[in-house]
């Protein structure tokens, strides 16, 4: 174990891994291996694919600063081109070749004799590498919802990141559990093609107009212009930080939130006809404690004879369907979850074991000591990790 196999390791091919990789070539450290879980890269964009799948920022920001490109399709791009996007960075900078795809690392020890890591896998290899690279995001893990029943359900299960595409939902009744950022998607997506679609709210999401357009072949071209991708990614980034960062820990000083909070208002009393479905489609909380979804489809799918939006508690799940706590059951053959990942649960952060100088475990210090890192990369009895 004294000598290497790779300089530096980098765990996970998701934009994270691929940004790390193309970053040291450029440094001058090319002896690197990325290795990734699944049978592509892409990380978030290789693992969800479910209908309606797309950014929810503008594309221009959702791209490296270095790799700029005028392709997209649309101002919000679905998610297979940013798959693609990320396969095209694999190809330009020449990080295939020192990509290991199917390789899922289950456990990473520094050895405190040779000051090396050992990154075990799944399949029972064992890499050997001076530096380490956590690139795996938190948004990784699909996380099911605590609710009696669910292993009862006789019916098909399916978590939008895993979506299963073999499952055909035209002239089905379908169940989705939640109202995030992905349900914001899907639900508009399917309501279609469905016989019946029943949406469980718990909490209303503050959902925007979204600024989005198809860009045709002569705005595409215009993009290769000098200087019109910088002028469209500055006007982007100005958009995302003034609908979310600032207005979220600039509440009291800026009027952004209050801006957002009566548009938010106004489009959901021209989206929704019904009184009593706006009524439960209203947030009760401001703009910013949360963060809010840009959708023109999602709430006028409300509107559709075929949806039906539940507020009421769920109790449990049965065989064929969902119980609410006043005792109705809603019957369904296809239940969604759109309940989100596990991000800040142990297991997840770190979503390995990772024990550093003298067997110190990564997770457990966090747990004592709280979340933290030096500038957001170093922990303390970690080295080179």
């Amino acid at each position: 174990m004294s000598i290497p196999d790779y300089e530096i390791a980098i765990i996970g091919g998701g934009f994270s891994g691929i940004g790390a990789a193309i970053g040291l070539d450029k440094a001058g450290f090319g002896d690197f291996v990325m290795l990734e879980e699944g049978d592509g890269v892409g990380g978030a964009w290789h693992w969800n694919t479910y209908p309606g799948v797309a950014v929810d920022i503008p594309s221009f920001s959702y791209q490296f600063s270095f790799e700029q490109v005028a392709g997209w399709s649309r101002v919000y791009a679905p998610g297979h081109e940013l798959k693609a996007y990320a396969e095209y960075c694999l190809d330009k900078y020449d990080i295939r070749r020192r990509t290991r795809l199917g390789t899922k690392v289950v456990a990473v020890t520094f050895d405190d004799q040779t000051h090396l890591w050992r990154l075990d896998t799944a399949n029972g290899d064992a890499i050997i590498a001076r530096f380490v690279i956590g690139a795996t995001g938190v948004l990784t893990q699909p996380k099911a919802p605590d609710i009696d029943g669910l292993a009862n359900f006789r019916g098909t299960v399916m978590h939008t990141a895993r979506w299963d595409h073999d499952v055909d939902l035209r002239g089905q009744r379908v169940a989705v559990i939640g109202t995030g950022a992905s349900a914001v998607q899907v639900i508009p997506s399917i309501a279609p093609h469905v016989e019946h679609l029943t949406v469980f709210q718990r909490t209303p999401i503050w959902c925007l107009p979204k600024p989005d357009a198809t860009l045709p072949a002569p705005v595409r071209a215009a993009l290769r212009l000098p200087g019109a991708r910088r002028l469209s990614r500055v006007a982007s980034q100005t958009f995302v930080e003034m609908t979310f960062p600032l207005a979220a820990h600039f509440h009291r000083l800026l009027p952004t939130a209050g801006a957002g909070e009566r548009i938010g208002r106004a489009y959901l009393q021209r989206a929704v006809k019904d009184p009593q479905t706006r009524d439960k489609l209203t947030p009760r909380y401001a703009v910013g404690c949360k963060r809010p979804s840009f959708s023109n489809e999602y709430l006028p799918t409300f509107n559709r004879p075929n949806v039906t939006l539940e507020t009421t508690s769920i109790d449990a799940i049965t065989e064929s369907g969902i119980r609410t706590v006043d005792g109705i059951e809603h019957i369904a053959e296809v239940l969604i979850l759109a309940t989100g990942f596990k991000v800040f649960e142990k297991g997840n952060m770190p979503a390995l074991t990772v024990r550093g100088a003298g067997g110190l475990d990564l997770e457990k210090f966090w747990d004592e000591n709280r979340f933290q890192a030096y500038q957001g990369v170093s922990v303390p009895g970690f080295p080179n990790l």
